[in-house]
């Protein structure tokens, strides 16, 4: 199996393409082997602290788009192992270009059989911090062919400021589709081979078609921060929301080094 503490070499073309594109896709973070270790766990988590139990025709959007379980972290210790994995946070900080990350949270992202689609949308409006040094590792738990909705990306998004002020809705996707279209962004949308990971910043437009097929599509999510971010004075509700839910007792202007918050990565100074 794949050692998760172990260093993942990231060649100049991955660099550039984040860089360039706010995103970059790695193949071959994980194995097999290691996913297999993972995903029961992972799965048996989501289905025993999931709340949402309305039929999926009775939910609204968001709801249709997946079920979100978040900070698994703290109900398992083989999750925890994962979360915390040095590999993949040391991918997250040289892609950011910072000494050392931490964690801001995990989240199951699972979209079931019929569910629908993820609005565009860019992550970083709910997230009360000073700077742009923010990105999530998207893994998913199998292979995730075009008809299970894999994430898609609009190449470039991370610089493009209009529609940040737009919580995920079925309003984004009508705004965000046309503006980003407009502008023409490439929507850079492809199947993921088991263990291929992607990162993306928490600025860059991102969205998900709707699972067509008969199987869940299985997500694992880590989020990761400069270690040495500060947090911002939240700007809408989601925010402030967020910042009692995942920077617990963290001031604004401070480093949120909260118990929620390990570096995973790095030294923090």
């Amino acid at each position: 199996m794949t050692d998760l503490q172990s260093r993942y070499a990231l060649d100049a073309a991955a660099l550039r393409h984040f860089t360039d594109h706010g995103f970059v896709r790695l193949p071959g973070v994980l194995d097999a082997g290691t996913i297999a270790a993972y995903e029961p766990e992972i799965t048996g988590k989501v289905i025993e602290l999931n709340t949402q139990h309305l039929p999926l025709e009775q939910r609204d959007t968001y709801g249709k788009a997946f079920l979100q379980v978040t900070n698994l972290w703290r109900h398992s210790d083989l999750v925890r192992a994962f979360v915390f994995s040095r590999r993949l946070a040391r991918i997250a900080a040289e892609l950011l270009g910072v000494a050392a990350v931490r964690l801001y949270h995990d989240q199951a992202l699972y979209k079931e059989p019929g569910g629908g689609f993820t609005p565009w949308h860019a992550d970083q409006y709910y997230w009360p911090l000073a700077t742009d040094r923010t990105v999530t590792a998207w893994i998913p738990l199998q292979d995730t062919p075009a008809e299970m909705g894999p994430l898609a990306f609009a190449a470039g998004s991370h610089r493009f400021e209009y529609g940040r002020d737009l919580p995920i809705s079925d309003e984004s996707e009508r705004a965000l589709q046309r503006a980003l279209a407009e502008r023409d962004f490439p929507v850079v949308a492809h199947p993921y081979r088991l263990g291929e990971v992607s990162y993306h910043l928490g600025w860059t437009f991102h969205h998900a078609a709707p699972n067509r097929s008969d199987l869940p599509r299985r997500v694992m999510t880590v989020i990761y921060m400069d270690a040495g971010i500060t947090v911002a004075r939240p700007v809408n509700d989601n925010q402030w929301a967020d910042l009692r839910a995942w920077l617990p007792g963290a001031e604004v202007g401070t480093v949120p080094d909260t118990p929620l918050n390990p570096v995973l990565y790095g030294d923090a100074g």
